[in-house]
């Protein structure tokens, strides 16, 4: 099973930064995830700082293989309470979740999450272990086993009391008004992935206070176990000639989604499979060539530029008018879970120029660093292979 993740925030209004913080990472090798969502007290910068403080700890802890609720145990004992309001000064969530669907959860202070599975709500037994330092804060520790379809919602309690004080929510929306959409956006679209349930979930607190304006920070996190949607992509051309027909077998016959960034790559692919490539009939944008179509394949660019491109596009964001091919390779690229990409590491005469580093290097650079923005920043599952 793969682990969809995502979490969408709104901050406060008129504030200039998040007080709530969410923080991810997934381990390859293991197949594990630990997420956290902190919601610290106010808003604004004191509010950021706390939270990110909280957040960034309880990763660090169970990271280092710390007993998860021990590590709750020493933050929620190491963060202060309020002089005025006699509460902590930062709330938690964290999640330490498998790809077998074994799921540990801890929570202080944040609305209680919401378990569903075959379109209901599970109220999972817990137990709680109570502050040695303070009598008023109380962790609730969970051990789930999830299975194929399920979700876990996570959120801050800026959606849980939207429209607080209102005329027709005077209690907010409350965790019962979060299930009720839930279920019923669940089950209009039973395969919705975790990032747009999340911004469902942001979008309702949004359209349930009054001026359809943030009252607080607002965060919803979303985990959902799926079969994982696969990628594969090929680039560059083979170190051994002789295997050239082996490797383009093997990327045609892959499960999933296939890519070839690099024209020799492409003709590779097309003279041992005997199957034409064309050009598409539209015009380059900018300063990268046009998209090639192949039967059986997804995607079709060139190499070197457009992969440097995506990299860029992935790190900071698409801002170009027109759509290229750097754009529909990062389209197809976050569109995907758990990607493959297959590197040649012959080099390419076409780019060879003796006073630049070598092409193979250049191309390995760039698979290196876009791999990594994938897992860290997109939390996609990334493996590497040189050919």
């Amino acid at each position: 099973m793969f682990i969809d993740i995502d979490c969408a925030q709104e901050k406060k209004y008129n504030q200039n930064t998040y007080g709530d913080y969410f923080l991810s990472k997934r381990y390859p090798q293991s197949g594990d995830l630990i997420a956290v969502l902190s919601d610290g007290l106010g808003s604004g910068i004191k509010a950021n700082i706390l939270a990110t403080m909280t957040a960034t700890m309880l990763l660090k802890f169970v990271e280092a293989g710390a007993d998860i609720k021990t590590a709750c145990e020493v933050i929620m004992n190491s963060l202060p309470v309020c002089k005025v309001r006699k509460i902590s000064y930062s709330t938690f969530s964290v999640a330490h979740c498998s790809e077998d669907g074994e799921v540990k959860v801890v929570e202080e202070g944040n609305p209680n999450f919401i378990y569903i599975s075959d379109g209901k709500v599970i109220e999972p037994e817990y137990t709680v272990i109570d502050s040695d330092t303070f009598k008023n804060r109380h962790m609730r520790v969970y051990k789930l086993q999830l299975k194929l379809g399920d979700r876990l919602i996570f959120c801050s309690d800026g959606v849980t009391q939207a429209g607080l004080g209102s005329s027709e929510l005077k209690l907010g929306l409350r965790r019962s008004g979060l299930i009720k959409f839930l279920l019923e956006k669940i089950n209009e679209s039973p395969e919705i992935s975790s990032s747009e349930l999340a911004k469902f979930v942001i979008r309702i607190a949004l359209n349930t206070e009054v001026d359809r304006r943030a009252k607080d920070d607002t965060s919803c996190c979303v985990i959902y176990y799926r079969e994982p949607r696969r990628a594969l992509i090929f680039t560059g051309p083979p170190y051994h000639q002789e295997k050239d027909s082996e490797y383009a077998h093997e990327f045609f016959n892959s499960e999933g989604k296939k890519a070839i960034c690099g024209g020799t790559t492409a003709n590779l692919i097309s003279r041992e499979l005997n199957i034409p490539v064309c050009c598409n009939n539209v015009r380059s944008v900018g300063k990268l060539p046009a998209t090639s179509q192949m039967e059986g394949v997804d995607l079709v660019t060139e190499g070197i530029l457009t992969l440097t491109k995506t990299v860029e596009y992935l790190e900071s964001g698409f801002n170009d008018k027109e759509k290229n091919a750097a754009y529909e390779l990062m389209q197809f690229l976050l569109s995907s879970d758990c990607i493959e990409f297959m590197v040649g590491a012959k080099l390419n005469q076409a780019h060879y120029d003796p006073n630049l580093p070598i092409e193979i290097e250049i191309r390995k650079n760039i698979i290196k660093k876009m791999a990594k923005i994938l897992e860290n920043k997109y939390i996609k599952k990334v493996t590497v292979r040189y050919i």
